[in-house]
């Protein structure tokens, strides 16, 4: 089939814009992840003798990063709709955050609808998997002090051991007010298989869109962070509501 001048030229333009946004892409990665590195090197005194401050304005650069992030999406024409309450009346509140897990692209997504949610970005927490932690957002992650969970039966108990020492060492003292955390265990197109044999044999429902969520990360996140209660009320006399 013959190709007309037209049809070439925009291919061409396809090709072209497709190249420059893996070139910004490129060097975003190659700027501002070291910048954060450095800088916040360099503001080591300033967390030893004022931690809050610090975390503070690591939050700040934290949020910066995850903008530029968001700015491949933006500059990609992509726009994401909005319905029911606005989340940012609950920016300050203590808050887990489950999100359906389709596909990488999630998590730019994600970003993209919180960056105008006042403080959550700079004061939020991921979970996430552990490979994660070996790609160039990894060592921001770990400044962080996000959770990298290891997948499968034979860390898993394992796992929420660790899980649960990280948020008592980790969450408060850094002032983290959102966990985002992703239940399904993984991207839909790898778990709905088994999810859906699970679903067979413990007679539950029978998903296609989304896939039955793990609960053990949920369970450790609300028994670490939240006072124990009956009916409604704190459970004990002696019991302290942090």
């Amino acid at each position: 089939m013959a190709v007309t001048l037209d049809q070439a030229r925009r291919v061409g333009f396809t090709c072209l814009k497709a190249l420059l946004r893996f070139a910004f892409m490129v060097a975003n990665n190659l700027v501002a992840i070291p910048s954060y590195v450095l800088y916040l090197i360099m503001l080591q005194p300033l967390r030893m003798l004022d931690s809050k401050s610090f975390w503070y304005i690591e939050g700040v650069f934290f949020k910066w990063l995850l903008a530029m992030v968001s700015s491949w999406g933006w500059w990609a024409g992509y726009t994401v709709v909005e319905e029911g309450d606005d989340v940012k009346a609950v920016a300050e509140d203590e808050a887990m955050v489950l999100v359906n897990h389709q596909a990488t692209g999630d998590v730019c997504t994600l970003m993209m609808c919180l960056q105008d949610k006042g403080t959550v970005v700079r004061q939020m927490m991921w979970l996430m998997d552990h490979i994660f932690k070996y790609t160039n957002f990894g060592i921001v992650s770990l400044i962080h002090g996000d959770f990298f969970i290891r997948q499968g039966k034979a860390h898993r108990e394992q796992q929420l051991v660790l899980l649960k020492e990280h948020l008592e060492k980790y969450y408060r003292s850094r002032n983290r007010k959102w966990i985002v955390l992703f239940p399904e265990g993984g991207f839909l197109r790898k778990r709905r298989e088994t999810s859906q044999e699970f679903a067979k044999k413990n007679n539950l429902p029978f998903l296609k869109h989304v896939t039955l969520p793990r609960t053990g990360a949920t369970q450790v996140i609300l028994t670490t962070l939240v006072a124990p209660q009956e009916n409604g009320t704190p459970a004990g006399r002696d019991t302290v509501i942090k």
